[in-house]
């Protein structure tokens, strides 16, 4: 969708850039922590503020001239709720990026009613209580095979691995290929290959340059999209009880999903799944690591205070930093006119922070109560459909983890620079190993 914009004798909307800077790779580069100063002085008083364009970006825009910044955790919980208002069709990401791109990977989150609509209510049926069963049966299991590995690794090199290589990427990996029915041959393939979905910041991942990027970008989608055809027209003939074969008999009102749907939802999945439940763990056991207390509370009643813990750990690592809506209209919002085609980004990783909704919000405490923190969106029509699915991850896998290897403990992060997700590449961690 196009959507016009009013430009003023220099090619830029007729406002002025805030003096606060949200655009550059530095700011990026910075710690959480120390971006939230800013965040902080725009919560006071500026909640509503024009910025320049992402710097570097991955398509040249010439109609890109900025966007505007929501920090506070009201005011991004009203802007979810608007979808009228604030639509996610021309994408979610503070780049611009190739209509094509954002067809293949966004699926559901990348779409407006009427579509929306339709796409979520049929993929929303196809998670029966049996498929929901079969999927918590399999996140245990696979949380222990996890640990078991870790153990393994430890016990070859004195107690030490990089926990997010041989822990927290694996176990995502594993739920979402066993949910989906992907083979095993493949897993590794389209474990990678998600990772360049999201890994666009990373050079070590998908190389340098403009041309370099979208090409490896554009690769790994045609991948994920060719091999969940594949599956879906081998499940239509032979059917299993895994999610593909669910998606592809889901149908409501003589609707059915096509195979680029399907496909487009896999690369969702794959792609929103194995971060966002990687990075939440990695940035958890850190934070368990630098707060004892916290983790000694926890292990002295486990039962009744994980799942509490478990909304802390997702409002402490906020894995998605950032969406992004587009206005439909010309609108107001604190007194700032948004003009129709605006970039509008909700930042997630300031809202979650707003000291106007948490107490001492940079305090990690795992008794939290209430915790409306919005690592999984801020409701409406584009709340997370995997919200369970990453809570019951979350909450296998430190039972395991922390019962099995109980003085594990993690190292310095090594942080991907980025908008999007607050990513850990590595991170080292030491435990005595299982005899």
């Amino acid at each position: 969708m196009t959507l016009p914009r009013t430009r003023n004798a220099s090619g830029h909307p007729d406002r002025p850039y805030d003096e606060v800077d949200l655009s550059s790779r530095g700011f990026w580069s910075a710690t959480m922590a120390e971006r939230d100063a800013n965040f902080a002085a725009l919560r006071a008083d500026r909640p509503v503020t024009w910025h320049r364009p992402f710097e570097e970006q991955l398509l040249d825009d010439p109609e890109d001239y900025g966007f505007w910044a929501i920090v506070r955790h009201a005011d991004l919980v009203e802007v979810t709720k608007r979808h009228e208002d604030f639509l996610s069709g021309p994408g979610i990401l503070m780049e611009s990026l190739p209509p094509e791109l954002v067809e293949a990977a966004q699926s559901i989150i990348g779409m407006d009613p009427p579509r929306h609509t339709k796409m979520r209510r049929l993929v929303a049926s196809a998670f029966t209580p049996k498929q929901m069963r079969r999927i918590n049966d399999r996140i245990r299991a696979n949380a222990r095979m996890v640990v078991d590995h870790l153990a393994a690794v430890g016990a070859d090199s004195g107690g030490e691995a990089d926990f997010v290589a041989e822990c927290a990427a694996l176990l995502p990996m594993h739920n979402i290929n066993d949910i989906m029915g992907v083979p095993d041959g493949e897993r590794q393939k389209a474990a990678h290959e998600a990772a360049v979905g999201t890994g666009w910041n990373d050079p070590e991942l998908v190389g340098h340059g403009r041309e370099q990027v979208l090409g490896r970008l554009f690769q790994a989608l045609h991948y994920m999209h060719g091999l969940i055809t594949d599956l879906a027209d081998h499940r239509r003939r032979n059917p299993g009880d895994d999610l593909i074969t669910a998606l592809v008999q889901a149908e409501i009102d003589g609707e059915r999903l096509t195979d680029d749907e399907i496909s487009a939802f896999f690369a969702l999945l794959t792609i929103a799944g194995n971060d966002t439940t990687r990075q939440s763990t990695s940035h958890a056991l850190k934070a368990l690591t630098d707060h004892p207390d916290q983790r000694a509370w926890l292990m002295s009643d486990f039962a009744n205070r994980i799942d509490g813990a478990v909304e802390e750990f997702v409002r402490w690592a906020t894995p998605i930093m950032t969406f992004r809506r587009t206005a439909a209209r010309d609108l107001e919002l604190h007194g700032q006119h948004i003009t129709a085609g605006d970039k509008v980004v909700m930042f997630y990783s300031s809202a979650n922070r707003d000291e106007r909704v948490f107490t001492d919000p940079w305090r990690f405490d795992l008794s939290r109560d209430p915790n409306p923190h919005i690592g999984f969106g801020g409701g409406g029509i584009h709340h997370c459909l995997g919200n369970q699915l990453a809570r019951t991850q979350l909450r296998a896998l430190f039972d395991e983890l922390l019962h099995r290897l109980p003085d594990i403990e993690a190292g310095d992060q090594r942080l991907v620079p980025g908008n999007f997700l607050h990513a850990v590449k590595s991170m080292p961690c030491r435990f005595t190993p299982e005899h």
